[in-house]
């Protein structure tokens, strides 16, 4: 997630992490590149859609996640031991040419852009492990996880895009790598250039989506990250309520827990924890993630030779790599990252659009949002940070962010400018006001509210609870019917909002959340 983590936030996303859908969540359901050293929306609802419940049936496991973990503790830990103990480690990367014959790239950014794809290695475990952390099934030999690793020129940000498994992509020309049979432009889901192109295919699919170029291609599998969890002595993982999934046997009571490779396993691969799915299993993982850093750079990795050959040596068994990506490459980019914070890194998932795009023999596929997309993607070119600069307030923990909550304001008394002051002092703690407040009309005689009310469809109870701890002594109203925007009736006891946040929570333009906002505080 110190050393910012060019890890996966990891999971498949589906059209739940958008940043553009419209309702807020309810209640769930049962430039040429510089002269750099060459070292290394509306908010989603709980209710999920069509396409959202076709992606969440799909059950094979990110791993993506577990790769870019393993290998920012590499990377990380060359920081600290010199060139004397990463020498010779790279020999046992194994080697991919993902760059062949590649032409009419994009145009260089500044900072480098890593691709980091996440395949499935769950018959490099034995069998003992894969019954006990429920692994199950035959390997699919597949990548589960793609994701953008860019590090700012400075190596000063680490920003991590992930992109969903099931978007919509065109793959150019190629020959198909199995059948070695020349293929004209088709459409597909983007996980399938993997299938039938590699690496190569790979990166010139997502470089020609994204307009990104690629500095380097790092694939990684699963296996690495369950070990490299063990060598460094387990990670700590708190949390604010029960967490548990039937599928992956996780069973984590309210509080902190030690997990070794295995059980981090579960907890980054649960995603029937409750109706949040894919996108709650994305927050833990990024959660995950912050705890890594952590757990690294306080254990004496980076100062430690031989811890540091044993986490490296551990996780660089499961690595492939492009030729270019090297011991040098490994300690510039080390050496750069070992002052790096969990606030350093930022991850998000490329915003999608509301509605995905149905393909004839490919099936439901999941849209890049036409505007968000590129303008996320510009971002990186340019260098510039994806979250926005935010000054952490003490707030009341609730279960759903206010930036995922629509909010209409009316006044309920005869004050003037009452319904104007809630609903700045709403949006300025986060709530997704109209920012057109309204009169509540009152009939001759009638007395003004005393109370201010909260009304809400009890589809989005969990919403309405979040804004009620928001406004201090309110009447939660339940209006069957009454849809996505929740309402308020400022009464004339209303003095203040209280300030409230999500234990994870998506923020920004892009979602983006940074590594000290999903650690354990």
């Amino acid at each position: 997630m110190g050393l910012r983590f060019w890890g996966p936030l990891g999971s498949a996303a589906t059209a739940e992490v958008s940043s553009h859908v419209t309702a807020p969540p309810r209640s769930p359901a049962p430039p040429p590149r510089g002269p750099y050293p060459p070292r290394l929306a509306d908010p989603p609802r709980e209710g999920a859609s069509p396409v959202a419940r076709r992606t969440r049936r799909q059950r094979r496991p990110r791993w993506a996640l577990r790769c870019a973990a393993a290998l920012s503790l590499a990377v990380l830990a060359a920081a600290g031991v010199g060139h004397t103990v990463v020498t010779g480690l790279d020999t046992g990367i194994r080697r991919v040419d993902a760059f062949k014959d590649m032409k009419n790239r994009p145009e260089g950014g500044h900072g480098m852009n890593v691709l980091l794809v996440g395949t499935d290695g769950r018959d490099k475990i034995s069998r003992a492990e894969r019954k006990k952390y429920r692994l199950g099934g035959e390997p699919c030999h597949c990548t589960d996880t793609i994701m953008i690793v860019h590090i700012s020129a400075d190596r000063n940000r680490a920003s991590v895009v992930s992109l969903p498994r099931d978007s919509y992509a065109e793959l150019p020309e190629h020959v198909d790598r199995n059948s070695k049979k020349k293929h004209r432009p088709h459409p597909v889901k983007i996980n399938a250039a993997y299938a039938e192109g590699g690496p190569n295919l790979t990166v010139r699919t997502v470089e020609r989506m994204t307009k990104v170029k690629i500095d380097h291609y790092l694939e990684v599998d699963f296996t690495s990250f369950m070990k490299t969890v063990d060598v460094l002595g387990g990670v700590d993982i708190c949390t604010t309520r029960p967490l548990k999934d039937a599928y992956t046997g996780l069973d984590l009571p309210v509080g902190t827990h030690q997990l070794n490779g295995g059980q981090a396993l579960q907890y980054v691969r649960s995603r029937h924890i409750d109706g949040a799915a894919d996108l709650g299993r994305m927050q833990r993982q990024q959660r995950f993630l912050a705890a890594l850093i952590a757990k690294a750079t306080s254990s004496g990795v980076l100062l430690n030779p031989v811890k540091f050959r044993d986490v490296t040596q551990t996780l660089l068994g499961s690595v492939r790599a492009d030729k270019g990506f090297g011991t040098e490459d490994m300690l510039a980019l080390g050496r750069a990252m070992r002052d790096f914070s969990p606030s350093s890194s930022e991850f998000t998932t490329v915003p999608l659009d509301q509605q995905g795009r149905t393909v004839p023999g490919v099936g439901a596929t999941l849209a890049w949002h036409p505007k968000k997309a590129p303008k996320l993607f510009q971002a990186l070119r340019d260098d510039k940070p994806l979250a926005p600069h935010r000054v952490r307030r003490k707030a009341v923990l609730v279960p759903v962010s206010p930036g995922l909550i629509q909010v209409q304001v009316d006044n309920g008394t005869r004050t003037p400018g009452l319904a104007r002051r809630v609903d700045g002092a709403l949006r300025k703690v986060g709530f997704r006001t109209t920012g057109a407040p309204g009169t509540l009309p009152l009939a001759p005689g009638a007395k003004p509210l005393a109370r201010t009310v909260v009304a809400y469809d009890p589809r989005w109870d969990r919403s309405a609870k979040s804004l009620a701890t928001a406004l201090p002594g309110c009447e939660m109203r339940q209006v069957p019917g009454q849809g996505a925007v929740l309402k308020v009736l400022a009464g004339s006891d209303f003095r203040q909002v209280r300030r409230v946040r999500a234990e994870d929570a998506f923020q920004g333009e892009f979602g983006v959340v940074t590594g000290d906002e999903v650690v354990c505080r």
